[in-house]
């Protein structure tokens, strides 16, 4: 069967040509990107991954194979089981194309070659906030090249976009880096942060004193942060019971399950239910703000585009939770 289901498609335009005399040339193929689609399904086997690798819809993908089989005259393709495969004349226009192209090695460059995004971004707004939503930005563009980085120099020096954290209420650009004013995506307020089953409602710390029978943890990402000051004090004062760890997922771990005391964004209990917020601890509040800025060398760049709505995406679907 064909892949849309239909005996054949009939064209509006003149009767499609038969391969025998397709082969004579592809000049009555002026649309480059329904030879990748054609293509680029073969390889794949999936209609799906095709668009993805081609960065496409695949509703634009479906589309212009149904005008490519319309102007061939043929179903190109047939599912076989679970299985798409080509039919004998997808095969043979396979092998037509892959032959004329290799004749003409710039025909389809363009359509190929890899878009290079760089995206620099702080290690806690990945982990709690960006993950999900950058999964399904990368299963949507198989077909681009995503850097994603830390904060460190050589990151800020080649990043397209940042996402970061910073101390003051009206930032400015990081240094360096060129591009519009930053655009504020919301404001997080820090609090000690225990797990509720080793915190019995009797005998919760209520008080910094409190804090003297637990290990205290610290993600040393923070440790020099001078909107954390209070806590790191706190944590440079003690002879003992302080862990200090590289990673914020282990960071994070110690905190749910090692009965240890950490300081977390007040989303936190958003994120795992089993995590209980300990206001008032400290004498004065923690807050930092999140920014993201886009570099003007790439502001114009369309996946740029789409990777930053992704991102405003991300916090606005969490925006109950600032």
């Amino acid at each position: 069967m064909p892949m849309f289901d239909m005996p054949h498609y009939v064209p509006d335009y003149p009767p499609a040509e038969p391969l025998a005399k397709v082969r004579a040339g592809l000049g009555w193929v002026q649309d480059e990107q329904m030879l990748s689609c054609f293509l680029a399904s073969a390889r794949c086997g999936c209609f799906m991954q095709a668009a993805r690798s081609l960065n496409l819809k695949s509703t634009l993908l479906r589309k212009k194979l149904a005008q490519l089989e319309a102007r061939v005259g043929y179903p190109l393709f047939v599912n076989r089981g679970h299985a798409l495969v080509l039919s004998r004349e997808g095969r043979q226009l396979q092998a037509l194309l892959q032959s004329s192209l290799s004749s003409k090695p710039q025909a389809m460059t363009a359509l190929d070659a890899p878009v290079l995004v760089r995206l620099a971004v702080a290690e806690p707004i990945m982990q709690d906030i960006l993950a999900r939503n950058l999964v399904a930005f990368v299963r949507q563009n198989a077909g681009i090249r995503l850097d994603v980085s830390g904060l460190d120099a050589q990151g800020l020096a080649q990043a397209d976009v940042v996402l970061w954290l910073d101390d003051e209420a009206g930032s400015v650009p990081l240094p360096g880096f060129a591009g519009e004013a930053p655009t504020r995506l919301a404001q997080l307020e820090y609090h000690p942060h225990i797990a509720k089953r080793y915190s019995r409602e009797s005998n919760r710390p209520v008080c910094r004193d409190d804090l003297r029978d637990y290990m205290l943890v610290q993600w040393q990402g923070e440790a020099q942060v001078a909107a954390l000051a209070p806590w790191n004090r706190l944590l440079n004062e003690r002879e003992a019971g302080v862990t200090r760890v590289p990673g914020y997922d282990l960071f994070s771990q110690l905190i749910k399950c090692s009965a240890c005391i950490g300081l977390l964004p007040h989303y936190a209990a958003q994120l795992d239910r089993g995590l209980l917020a300990l206001p008032g601890l400290l004498e004065a509040p923690m807050r930092r703000t999140v920014w993201l800025a886009v570099h003007e060398r790439a502001a114009q760049a369309a996946l740029v585009q789409v990777l930053v709505t992704m991102i405003r995406a991300a916090f606005e679907e969490r925006r109950e939770w600032f």
